[in-house]
């Protein structure tokens, strides 16, 4: 018993030190674990399962709309990074450089990719000729580096996984029509798949992505009330097309620039999932993004008949579609039903004896550890019910949490005490002058996480500064 206690013990209450509870659920569940090289993670079975789940139904979605999947090699020359002037220098803090081939001294840099647009670039370049040839909509899944100074699993590190698009159109009408539509495929993902909701919008011109005309984000706020940009979509005009010279030739044989989007969506959703539905016993994860959505636990699995029939149970549920696994290990089942909660399995299936006798089973849910008796001849029909509920139920949560930390700010008094005192998000009136929103960053360490397209008239004057307001922004914490 003093074992089985030890095991949620080894985990940090979220009230006592967040930062410290996320770290403890990554390592308990086994995610992922640290390597030798500063930043980087080994992602575990349980980890990368998750991910294989978000990569198959993500690009399933993306496929709907007519993208198709390359893969583009890692390295960048330097010349070829350098063709795009404020690409560069976004990016250029992070950058790692390969600068030898074995023992001789490469003649140029290579740059491990940090995000792959310059490669695109030099593709579409030598592909399109014609209006004919386009729009080309391409993916790849791959990793990127970024060397980071701070550090944390999914959330920030040297390498990650992601998808990124890059796509290029005859109009700017188009372009900005697909940096839209993929804006919403995330927002729909996230929201159907991860259960957790998110706020649409634009981001400021400060903190829009390097070489980019305008970029689209996905923002959602986790248990502790600090923000998570979850996902973006970047329209970059033309801008691409004049460095690297795409053009096309139009309907009327004059000779076009295309107009290009990118848009990309990472592992952090992984450290999302955790800081939105995890609790102190661990994680909780949405039944539809799980990689096993019940664990049937036999209860004195040594009496006669019990693995026998936990085994038909089994069998059972997954002929009606569900990602099942059953613990016959001789471990105590006060520490099969821990194991279970820790790793976020959405629900378990508890048979012994008295309950075979019975003829039912209980399902117990992991997020409200609510217990149902169910016969055993219809758990097949009742659990995909159970978890449908549960999805649902997460997601109304999130959402209840996120407004229920939603804030509003007239004055930048009030503007100053709810980031210093209430967690959560802020919405405020802002003038659009990029002073104004370095000195709430200076003076609040709040920065702004998007101008959302659903607008509020909160007032007529800038929370800052108090001039003209133009538009409404999320203001908050970020990770």
């Amino acid at each position: 018993m003093a074992k089985e206690k030890k095991l949620v013990e080894d985990i940090t209450p979220m009230s006592e030190d967040f930062a410290q509870w996320y770290t403890d659920v990554v390592k308990q569940a086994e995610l992922m674990r640290y390597s030798s090289v500063k930043g980087c993670m080994m992602i575990l079975p349980n980890g990368y399962a998750i991910w294989e789940n978000i990569q198959k139904n993500l690009d399933a979605m993306f496929k709907e709309t007519g993208v198709e999947n390359v893969y583009m090699p890692m390295f960048i020359p330097e010349s070829l990074l350098n063709r795009e002037k404020d690409h560069v220098e976004g990016f250029a803090p992070e950058c790692a450089w390969v600068t030898h081939g074995g023992a001789e001294e490469l003649e140029e840099r290579l740059c491990v990719r940090p995000t792959s647009e310059t490669l695109f670039c030099e593709l579409y370049s030598d592909i399109v000729q014609s209006y004919r040839d386009l729009p080309k909509l391409y993916n790849q899944w791959c990793s990127v580096v970024r060397w980071e100074k701070t550090t944390r699993p999914f959330l920030r590190s040297s390498e990650f996984l992601w998808q990124e698009g890059h796509t290029i159109h005859a109009t700017a009408e188009e372009a900005q029509e697909r940096t839209i539509q993929m804006l919403n495929v995330y927002a729909d993902f996230c929201e159907q798949y991860l259960a957790i909701p998110m706020i649409k919008g634009r981001k400021t011109d400060k903190e829009k992505f390097a070489g980019a005309e305008a970029t689209f984000t996905i923002e959602a706020l986790m248990h502790d009330g600090k923000a998570l940009q979850s996902g973006t979509s970047h329209n970059f005009g033309d801008g691409f097309a004049k460095a690297f010279d795409m053009t096309y030739t139009d309907k009327n044989n004059q000779l076009q620039f295309v107009h290009q989007t990118s848009w990309g969506l990472s592992t952090r959703t992984i450290g999302a999932v955790i800081m939105v539905h995890g609790d102190d016993s661990g994680l909780v994860l949405p039944p539809r993004i799980a990689p096993t959505q019940v664990m049937v636990i036999p209860i004195a699995q040594h009496k006669e008949g019990v693995l026998d029939k936990a085994g038909e149970v089994l069998e059972a549920v997954k002929k009606a579609g569900i990602r099942a696994k059953i613990d016959k290990t001789d471990k105590s089942p006060g520490w099969k039903f821990s194991e279970q909660e820790i790793q976020g399995i959405p629900t378990r299936i508890e048979i012994g004896p008295k309950d075979i006798e019975a003829g039912q089973v209980v399902v117990v849910r992991r997020d409200t550890r609510e217990k149902t008796i169910v016969p055993i001849d219809e758990i097949a029909e009742k659990l995909p019910k159970i978890l449908k509920t549960m999805q649902a139920e997460m997601l109304e949560r999130a959402r209840a949490h996120r407004d229920a930390h939603t804030y509003v700010a007239k004055t930048y008094d009030e503007f100053k005490d709810i980031i210093e005192n209430k967690p959560g998000f802020v919405k405020a009136m802002w003038c659009g002058d990029q002073a104004c929103e370095l000195k709430i960053k200076e003076d609040t360490t709040a920065t702004s996480r998007c101008m959302p397209f659903e607008q509020e008239n909160l007032s007529d004057v800038c929370v800052c500064c108090g001039k003209p307001a133009k538009t409404m922004v999320y203001w908050g914490k970020a990770y």
